[in-house]
């Protein structure tokens, strides 16, 4: 699995959109990128796909900017990265259920689809404000608790 440089923006501004999503205050497009450690040019595209899909409204004006337009409880990691990226998995440019395989590697479609089960499960299940306090669902934990999930392989 490949998290791009576009979803990782996404969910790194959309953090701090939802760090204030208590208050009336817009953000700035180059504060935000600021704030979320992106570069601004990158990011300004980014936030017209994440305002057409409903996550940001922007304001215009002296005090303009954006804001989170959804309760930050519920906006899934998921949702995001496939607003940003499309499907949460492909093999070849196929959704994982649309291969087919003949002979020895007859079962491998279903190997894919688990992998993107197993993708769902992670970022269907974990949002914004799950991230933000740092209490991440229990499987989400307990996937990234041994110390070789940590390690690259």
């Amino acid at each position: 699995m490949d998290i791009s440089a576009r979803a990782d923006y996404a969910v790194r501004a959309l953090l701090v959109l939802a760090e204030d999503a208590d208050g009336d205050v817009a953000h700035p497009a180059d504060e935000l990128a600021r704030r979320a450690g992106v570069p601004a040019k990158f990011l300004e595209a980014i936030l017209g796909d994440l305002r057409r899909a409903g996550f940001v409204t922007s304001r215009r004006g002296s005090r303009g900017g954006y804001l989170l337009a959804r309760d930050p409880h519920d906006v899934t990691l998921g949702s995001v990265l496939r607003t940003v990226d499309g499907p949460l998995a492909e093999v070849r440019g196929q959704r994982p259920h649309e291969t087919h395989y003949d002979g020895a590697a007859q079962h491998l479609a279903t190997v894919w689809v688990a992998a993107r089960a197993a993708l769902r499960d992670i970022l269907d299940e974990t949002t914004l404000a799950d991230v933000l306090a740092g209490d991440l669902p229990a499987h989400v934990r307990a996937l990234a608790e041994p110390p070789e999930a940590w390690q690259s392989r």
